[in-house]
């Protein structure tokens, strides 16, 4: 026989309130009376009925996180942090891959509000605003992560990506570096962010932007390390060679160090290398990979925060922002100075 959430409550002699909110993990219970609860619930294998507790408060505990590409660990470590931090106050999380497909992104999008999800985590490619603004008339809370929507006032967790541009050349020309040049990502805000970090960087040393010096890959998702091997092999055509590269993301850094092999320089002796993102494999590759780290962790511990504060507010709050700092993690692929 099915236990309802009322048996259990005239079983501990309790207010269905009380068991509510221990399953909500609410903050004015008692952990004696949590403890006493949860114990029960498991004795009793007690399965809350998600759908007829959403149907009388009107949640369904439910976030939904979409994201461009569930290849890259960059996105992935961000959705295990912001996991781990709703599901400290009772929340799950659905996650969806738009796959840097603007119409797959406003149909997940459709889907999770169809799913009755009581807010959404974005990392978006739209330029637009059109669907977040759909979102907003909707009444339905979101956060943008990594990726912010120029003229949108919104909710945003993530670094200055002008500055991640800024401290990857500094590093290159620290290194002894002097045409350092840049594999640029697609047409989004963390692109276009980095390549003018990237050009105030050179000019603060009084070095030269050059055009031949910034090739586009085609593609920063499951394809990126194909085709960081594409944009390095059309880079290293330029005369004169670069000695430094500042790569977009790390997967595209990855193809680029093996673009450079494969044409037989020393890296980094010939070309130094810098990656964003600081994947967790960086440190494993047959030449360790130099990055940006960009606290991956915080950004989906405090997209946690901001986007469980939006449902749980009485009003609409201002719409603010949340920046984590970057830092330069060194490793051989950068290292020219051999400290």
């Amino acid at each position: 026989m099915t236990v309802r959430m009322k048996d259990l409550a005239k079983d501990l002699n309790l207010s269905v309130v009380t068991i509510s909110k221990v399953l909500r993990n609410h903050s004015d219970i008692s952990e004696k009376t949590r403890e006493r609860v949860l114990q029960r619930m498991r004795e009793l294998n007690f399965r809350p009925n998600l759908t007829a507790r959403a149907l009388v408060t009107g949640r369904t505990s439910m976030m939904g996180l979409i994201v461009p590409d569930l290849v890259h660990p960059f996105f992935g470590q961000i959705a295990k942090s912001l996991a781990r931090t709703l599901r400290k106050k009772g929340y799950g999380l659905v996650i969806s891959s738009a796959e840097e497909d603007i119409a797959l992104e406003r149909h997940e999008i459709e889907h999770l509000i169809a799913r009755r999800v009581d807010a959404l985590v974005i990392a978006s490619g739209e330029e637009s605003g059109e669907m977040l603004a759909v979102l907003e008339q909707q009444k339905i809370p979101y956060v943008l992560v990594d990726r912010q929507v120029a003229g949108l006032q919104a909710n945003f967790v993530g670094v200055d990506d002008r500055e991640v541009g800024l401290l990857a050349t500094q590093h290159l020309i620290q290194q002894g570096c002097r045409r350092v040049a840049h594999l640029r990502g697609p047409e989004t805000s963390p692109a276009r962010g980095r390549i003018q970090g990237y050009g105030q960087a050179l000019q603060r040393h009084g070095l030269t932007m050059r055009d031949a010096y910034v090739v586009a890959a085609r593609s920063s998702g499951d394809r990126a390390e194909e085709c960081g091997f594409e944009a390095m092999q059309k880079l290293l055509q330029s005369r004169p060679r670069p000695d430094g590269v500042f790569c977009f993301n790390d997967p595209l850094a990855v193809g680029a160090l093996k673009a450079a092999q494969e044409a037989g320089l020393e890296v980094p002796r010939d070309l130094a290398v810098i990656g964003c993102g600081n994947m967790l494999y960086a440190d494993m590759l047959r030449i360790p990979l130099s990055s940006i780290d960009q606290d991956t962790g915080s950004i989906g511990e405090n997209a946690g925060k901001l986007v469980l504060s939006l449902v749980e507010a009485a009003a609409p709050p201002k719409p603010r922002s949340v920046l984590v700092t970057p830092r330069v993690v060194e490793r051989m692929s950068s290292n020219r100075l051999g400290r």
